[in-house]
């Protein structure tokens, strides 16, 4: 395994002491609130304000634990992206090693976009502007996108990393699925994309 990949697989929290009792129910209450508020409107439009009243906690308490909206949808997030890290990682191919880069990166897609049709609303929560980039699940994207690109032997791959992750945008998917494209065309289309870039042909 790439020393990079175990060491983005490893999220800073693994190691922290275990939480007081009443911090811990205080922070279910908040997860729990926000999921809530996440999936039943524009995770855009949520505030740390709604987080607070509808989980029944302090201002204080809320912000001592998430100093802001992006961070309450992180941890919610986390659970599924590790899923896919997971696979990434030790999987089987073609998602896990072992397959062409051009089938690896296919694969990649279809895991995101059937992340995104269940939970784009966290996405969008945790995506909140830049937030996004400063992610530690989209560095491990890029880190992986970069690695196919290089098993590959793509010219200018640094400059390619982030167009090929831009299609898994939480706005852009959703606003193709608004416009009527459906999941199995999304990925269709991307894994096209992934076959041409890395040059190797379709299955």
């Amino acid at each position: 395994m790439n020393p990079a990949d175990r060491d983005l697989l490893a999220a800073p929290g693994d190691t922290a002491p275990a939480e007081r009792a009443d911090a811990a129910r205080n922070r279910g209450k908040i997860l729990a609130a926000a999921a809530e508020l996440f999936a039943s409107r524009d995770p855009r439009t949520v505030t740390m304000d709604d987080i607070a009243k509808a989980a029944g906690v302090g201002r204080g308490t809320l912000y001592r634990r998430f100093p802001n909206v992006a961070a309450v949808a992180l941890p919610l997030l986390d659970e599924h992206e590790r899923v896919i890290q997971e696979q990434l990682l030790r999987g089987a191919p073609p998602l896990g090693p072992g397959a062409p880069p051009a089938e690896r990166l296919a694969a990649f897609y279809a895991a995101m976009v059937a992340l995104l049709d269940g939970h784009a609303h966290l996405v969008l929560g945790a995506e909140i502007g830049r937030a996004r980039f400063d992610t530690g699940a989209y560095q491990f994207w890029r880190v992986h996108v970069r690695a196919l690109l290089g098993e590959a032997a793509v010219p200018e791959a640094d400059s390619l990393v982030e167009p090929l992750l831009a299609p898994l945008a939480a706005e852009v998917y959703l606003n193709q699925r608004e416009r009527g494209i459906g999941n199995a065309e999304i990925v269709a289309a991307l894994g096209r994309l992934a076959h041409a870039l890395l040059a190797a042909p379709p299955p």
